[in-house]
């Protein structure tokens, strides 16, 4: 069983190799600060983007967070297309304030393809009007001052901006406090680090905005892999843009709770990397080969930890059941996977622990959860593991993630994330 232990020997070595600066991104985050001038007197107009389906639950909520901002609201257009719904998603934007379109295709499915008809419309019927383009998906809350403060960003000379993701349903269950805690600790451990060392940070998935400059150079949202943000975040980085992130704009959106639904929304993403990385690797490894740290940080983010840690569990147990086979104990290799699990539940209990401590103030639900749901972590992020090895080899289509979480139908111990975003 020598090998076993050989070829996890060298898998946690290229592990440490690849991923050891995201450990010095986690002091850079907690020692060093960086402070943005003032500049709100120089406003910007600004079109907000948003893309939903069958959102009439959740959609009213996102509109009125956006028409309580302390930004002059004169200056800011809220545009929704209503992307093939059978609903009332169109009339509640509509009766919200929203400029609406309505679109339907039953081919060309995925929110690359709407946005990308949604820019061709405003560009139409609003040509050279603002000056710079907001994304949120329908089930986001805003807090009051966030696009105040994305505008600072901007007048400063930012071109790409992404904000720090927080949770309006962190308590619903393990599944929902997984996702929550792994945006919270990519806002605060990886974009907030990237950004304060002048690197580039990543779009996730909502809540950032891109100049009228980025526009003009993109001409159109031709962004349709099923990671849409992380192929518009690559295709900028290795064109030479930088993303930069505002920690004080802050938004909330709805985590999905259901395990089934999880499981196919995170394939999908799954998926999306491996396919963003067969389209921009060349480029990603160009870039890496001409000193760009950002298109190695990408690089890292497209080919996910968990393959690694998905392969070595298959190896072991290929070599054991070859080993036993032959005469040799099988249970030498599961001794070692045993001892693999143990040590990667130990390391993300302490990314989780550590993201929990450090953005307590910020996670909507009370003291015991917030302990509780540390311990689950690891579980979660376990489950990624077989969804890993099955996007090798399936292709997932685009579907909706079901949005069900009215702040106006939530029970009170939500109220804290209302009374934020839509005071």
């Amino acid at each position: 069983m020598e090998t076993v232990e050989i070829v996890n020997k060298i898998i946690t070595s290229v592990f440490a190799v690849c991923y050891f600066y995201q450990f010095v991104y986690i002091a850079v985050s907690l020692l060093k600060k960086k402070r943005i001038e003032d500049t709100s007197r120089n406003l910007g107009k600004y079109a907000v983007l948003i893309c939903a389906r069958n959102e009439q639950t959740v959609i009213g909520d996102l509109l009125d967070s956006i028409a309580n901002q302390i930004y002059p609201s004169d200056l800011i257009v809220p545009f929704v297309i209503a992307d093939n719904c059978t609903d009332d998603t169109a009339e509640m934007a509509r009766n919200f304030g929203a400029v609406v379109y309505e679109r339907f295709d039953s081919e060309n499915i995925g929110k690359g393809y709407a946005l990308n008809e949604l820019l061709g419309c405003i560009g139409r019927d609003y040509p050279d009007e603002f000056d710079g383009y907001f994304i949120f998906d329908a089930d986001n809350v805003l807090s009051p001052d966030y696009i105040s403060e994305i505008n600072s960003m901007l007048v400063n000379g930012s071109d790409i901006v992404t904000g720090y993701r927080n949770s309006k349903n962190y308590d619903s269950n393990w599944i929902s406090a997984g996702y929550a805690l792994w945006f919270l600790r990519e806002s605060r451990f990886l974009n907030n680090a990237r950004y304060l060392i002048g690197s580039s940070c990543a779009v996730s998935g909502t809540g950032f905005v891109f100049s009228r400059r980025i526009f003009d150079k993109i001409k159109s949202w031709e962004y349709y892999l099923l990671t849409e943000d992380i192929e518009f975040s690559v295709d900028m980085i290795t064109s030479g843009e930088r993303i930069d992130y505002c920690d004080t704009a802050e938004l909330y959106d709805e985590q999905p709770f259901d395990f089934r639904q999880s499981c196919r929304q995170r394939l999908r993403w799954s998926r999306g990397y491996l396919q963003v990385f067969g389209r921009y690797g060349k480029k990603l490894l160009h870039g890496i080969t001409h000193g760009s740290f950002s298109c190695f940080d990408m690089t890292m983010t497209t080919m996910p930890a968990f393959l690694l840690s998905s392969l070595s569990i298959v190896l072991s147990l290929l070599i054991g059941v070859f080993g036993g086979a032959t005469g040799g104990s099988i249970m030498t290799a599961v001794r070692l996977i045993v001892k693999l699990a143990i040590n990667a539940y130990l390391m993300l209990y302490s990314v989780g622990l550590l993201t929990t401590v450090s953005e307590w103030n910020r996670i909507q639900t009370d003291s015991l959860r917030k302990i509780f749901y540390t311990f689950t972590f690891p579980i979660f992020m376990f489950t990624y593991i077989p969804i890993s090895l099955v996007s090798l080899f399936y292709r997932p289509e685009w579907k909706p993630i079901e949005h069900t979480l009215s702040l106006r139908k939530l029970s009170d111990k939500y109220r804290d994330v209302g009374k934020t975003a839509l005071k």
